[in-house]
């Protein structure tokens, strides 16, 4: 039991959990433990491997993980902690993205027939009609949905709120009652969806799931939830030198934060390696990221991805990777015009905001006026970052 709440924010509620687990182990018959995910990207990132670890968990003390493939709900997209609506995708796009996640999510869960059931939602969500789903919206009032401080703050705010996203945390809560969950995971942004689920099932005649909540990873920048739409995510699926650079990028007050949901030290290891008197934090980065890289790669990558790393990046090295891009550019040309060129931005604007920022270097020292005119001498490195590089050299005049 101790290590099914490690970790959460929240339970609602624990007793409820400790009578379930207990009347499991009596019976044999082991929990069912819900987890949605929408596949709205291609990829899945740290952050979402945080429910994940705790659906492990659940499945190492015998219990079964179902795991629902929200096809259905991605077509609206998941309104949770949003200041606008999401772009709705179509069948395709959402088939799509959803090819990759079992591959990525079985780097965390036990992949075995007994441990593990999938599902998709659009089993019982396609065929209802519409009498249907005035069934379902007849379980909820209008003011308890406009609890959801999503919700409410756009409309404070005066931004648009549209119908379909208040049908969301319906699709949510009917997915419970169609698989008979015991337990529901999910992040401190899905307790609203994830306790209406309780509410349907006792609706239904069932009885009500736990809900466990659990933090949120913080992204790159430190202050917003990790997100592919934000830009400060580590993907699940990204090379392991990708992986430690930006691992070693992180706030140093995010290293509590990252410790805690993504390894699964014992909380007087975390203590040690985050004791500046004890590690030096340079060092506690290195550990927590070869941790994380052997669990989603291998302890040989980990190992390469350090030494790779420290040779590039190291104190008073001046290394470069050993397989840099190479491209001719014409020259002289103009440095945002570059920038674009070696593929840093996607457009001039981009560009710009990049050079004003002091995000790109050439020969190691960084550019800073958009405009200017830069000479390509052969061999001129171009830096993105940390971690990306361009050798650019210039275009032949040759037959002109």
């Amino acid at each position: 039991m101790p290590s099914l709440i490690r970790g959460c924010d929240r339970v609602y509620s624990e007793p409820e959990l400790r009578e379930k687990v207990e009347r499991a182990h009596k019976t044999g018959k082991p929990l069912r433990v819900k987890l949605g995910m929408d596949p709205t990207a291609p990829d899945l990132t740290l952050g979402h491997t945080v429910v994940l670890r705790k659906m492990r968990d659940f499945q190492d003390q015998g219990h079964v993980a179902v795991l629902i493939i929200g096809d259905y709900t991605a077509r609206i997209g998941d309104p949770s902690g949003r200041t606008k609506t999401r772009p709705v995708l179509n069948a395709e796009q959402v088939e799509a993205n959803a090819r990759t996640y079992l591959d990525q999510a079985g780097k965390v869960l036990d992949l075995s027939p007994e441990k593990l059931e999938i599902r998709h939602n659009s089993e019982w969500l396609a065929p209802l009609n519409f009498a249907d789903v005035i069934r379902l919206a007849g379980q909820v009032t209008v003011p308890r949905m406009l609890e959801r401080d999503t919700f409410e703050k756009r409309l404070a705010e005066g931004a648009e709120l549209f119908l379909h996203e208040l049908f969301y945390p319906l699709m949510q809560a009917q997915d419970s009652v169609m698989v008979r969950a015991d337990v529901e995971l999910g992040g401190t942004d899905q307790t609203f969806n994830n306790l209406l689920g309780r509410d349907f099932q006792k609706n239904a005649g069932q009885p009500p799931q736990v809900v466990v909540i659990m933090p949120i990873l913080v992204g790159l920048d430190g202050h917003e939830k990790m997100s592919k739409s934000l830009g400060n995510y580590i993907g699940v699926a990204e090379p392991a030198g990708d992986m430690f650079g930006k691992l070693m990028s992180i706030p140093d007050e995010l290293m509590r934060n990252y410790y805690e949901l993504l390894t699964r030290l014992p909380r007087n290891e975390i203590d040690q390696a985050l004791d500046a008197g004890q590690t030096h934090p340079r060092d506690a980065k290195v550990a927590l990221a070869k941790r994380v890289i052997t669990a989603f790669h291998s302890p040989e990558e980990a190992a390469r991805a350090d030494e790779e790393f420290f040779r590039i990046h190291g104190a008073g090295r001046t290394g470069l990777p050993d397989d840099i891009p190479e491209m001719s550019v014409p020259s002289p040309i103009r440095a945002m015009d570059l920038v674009v060129a070696c593929g840093f931005a996607a457009t001039n604007g981009e560009a710009r905001r990049l050079i004003a920022e002091r995000g790109v270097r050439l020969n190691g020292e960084p550019l800073t006026d958009a405009q200017a005119m830069i000479d390509i001498q052969p061999d001129t490195v171009l830096q993105r970052g940390k971690r990306r590089f361009v050798r650019v050299s210039p275009q032949s005049t040759t037959g002109h």
